[in-house]
C-alpha cells in the first residue's frame, strides 16, 4: 500500500499542467522550425563573426528541444513531430546574404524572449519554470551578441537619440491624447520605441517572405505569401508615415539581402507555419504598442493592423489544416463527450 501511494505521488508530481503542456509544445514546434532554418543559414554563411552567432543560436535550439523531449518523456507525453530534416534542403543555393542572418536572429531572439517571459508566471513545476527562466536568460544573451555585432557592422538601425527634457512636466490638457485634429503633440519616447520595433519586425518579415515566395511550390501557398508581403508593405508605410510627420527617419528595407534563387530550401509546410508564427508575434507586439500609446490616431492604427494580421493568421491555419500539416496542440478533456447525459 505504501509503495502504491508513493508511485501515485510520483505520477502526480511528474504530471504536466495544461499550461505547461501547451507552452512546452509550442516552444518545441518553434525550436524545431528554427533548427531547420538556422542549419540552412549555417551552410551558407561566410562572415566569421556572423557564423559564430548563427552557431550559438543553433546550439540553443538543439539544447531547448533536447530539454523539452526529456520533460515530455518523464511525463509520458508523446513527443511532437514538429519540423524535421524533411522540411529543409541544406543543399539548396543561398537565398539570403550574411547580413540578413543578423536581422533574422534579432527577430528570433525577440520572439523567444516574448514566449519565454509569458510562460514563466504560469509554470508551477520547478523544472519547467527553471527551463523557461534559463531559456530566457540564454536568449537575452543571444540578443545582446546580435545587437553588438549589428552595431559593430554599422547596420543596427536604432531609434534616433533625443535631447533630454529641461525638467519634469505634467500633462494639463486633454489634447495630449489627440491625433487627428487640432494641436497634435509630437510622439513620445514609448510611441517611437514601439513604432521602431514593429517596423524592424515588419521589414525583416518582408525580406523573409520575399525569399519564401520565390521558391514556394503550391499555388495556395504562393498566394498566401504574396498576400503577407502586401500586408508587410502596407504596415511599413503606415508606421513610417507616423515617424516622418515628426521628422524621424525610419529604418531601411532589407530586400537587397535576398538573392534571386528560386530553389526552395524549405518545405511549403515550414514556410506557411513560419509566417503564421511571425504574424502571431505581430499580434503580441502591436497590442503591446497600443497599450503603451497615448494618441488616438496611433491606437486606431494598431487596431487596423491587428485586424489585418489576425485574419491572415487564420487563413494560414486553414492552409495547414487543408494540407494535413497542422499538428494538434494538447487540448483539455471534452467532458460533454464523456457524459452519458447531454
Amino acid at each position: 500500500m505504501k509503495r502504491q501511494k508513493q508511485e501515485e505521488k510520483e505520477r502526480y508530481i511528474n504530471q504536466l499542467t495544461s499550461a505547461e503542456m501547451g507552452k512546452l509544445w509550442a516552444v518545441y514546434q518553434g525550436n524545431t522550425m528554427g533548427r531547420c532554418v538556422l542549419s540552412y543559414f549555417l551552410r551558407h554563411v561566410e562572415d566569421a563573426e556572423i557564423k559564430k552567432v548563427v552557431e550559438s543560436a543553433l546550439d540553443l535550439t538543439n539544447s531547448f528541444t533536447k530539454d523539452i523531449k526529456r520533460m515530455f518523456t518523464e511525463a509520458e507525453f508523446p513527443i511532437p513531430v514538429g519540423f524535421t530534416e524533411e522540411d529543409v534542403n541544406l543543399d539548396a543555393p543561398r537565398l539570403f546574404y550574411d547580413e540578413f542572418y543578423l536581422h533574422y536572429l534579432r527577430y528570433l531572439a525577440k520572439a523567444g524572449i516574448s514566449i519565454y517571459s509569458a510562460a514563466v508566471p504560469v509554470m508551477t513545476r520547478k523544472d519547467t519554470r527553471d527551463f523557461f527562466v534559463d531559456s530566457m536568460k540564454k536568449t537575452i544573451k543571444l540578443m545582446t551578441d546580435v545587437h553588438d555585432l549589428l552595431t559593430d557592422k554599422g547596420v543596427l538601425g536604432n531609434a534616433p537619440a533625443a535631447p533630454s527634457p529641461a525638467g519634469v512636466d505634467f500633462v494639463s490638457r486633454q489634447n495630449f491624447l489627440h491625433g487627428y485634429l487640432g494641436n497634435v503633440r509630437p510622439l513620445h519616447g514609448m510611441e517611437v520605441a514601439h513604432l521602431y520595433d514593429n517596423l524592424h519586425n515588419d521589414i525583416t518579415s518582408k525580406a523573409l517572405i520575399l525569399g519564401f515566395s520565390q521558391g514556394a511550390r503550391e499555388r495556395k501557398v504562393v498566394k498566401f505569401l504574396n498576400r503577407g508581403k502586401k500586408i508587410n508593405v502596407s504596415h511599413i508605410d503606415k508606421f513610417t508615415n507616423k515617424l516622418k510627420k515628426d521628422n524621424i527617419a525610419a529604418p531601411g528595407l532589407l530586400d537587397h539581402l535576398v538573392t534571386p534563387s528560386t530553389i526552395p530550401p524549405f518545405s511549403d509546410k515550414l514556410m506557411v507555419f513560419h509566417k503564421i508564427d511571425m504574424f502571431s508575434m505581430k499580434i503580441r507586439k502591436y497590442a503591446n504598442g497600443a497599450s503603451l500609446n497615448g494618441r488616438k490616431d496611433i491606437g486606431a492604427l494598431y487596431a487596423r493592423c491587428l485586424l489585418d494580421v489576425s485574419l491572415y493568421v487564420e487563413d494560414g491555419a486553414n492552409i495547414l489544416i487543408d494540407n494535413g500539416w497542422m499538428e494538434q496542440p494538447p487540448i483539455v478533456i471534452d467532458r460533454d463527450k464523456l457524459s452519458a447525459y447531454r
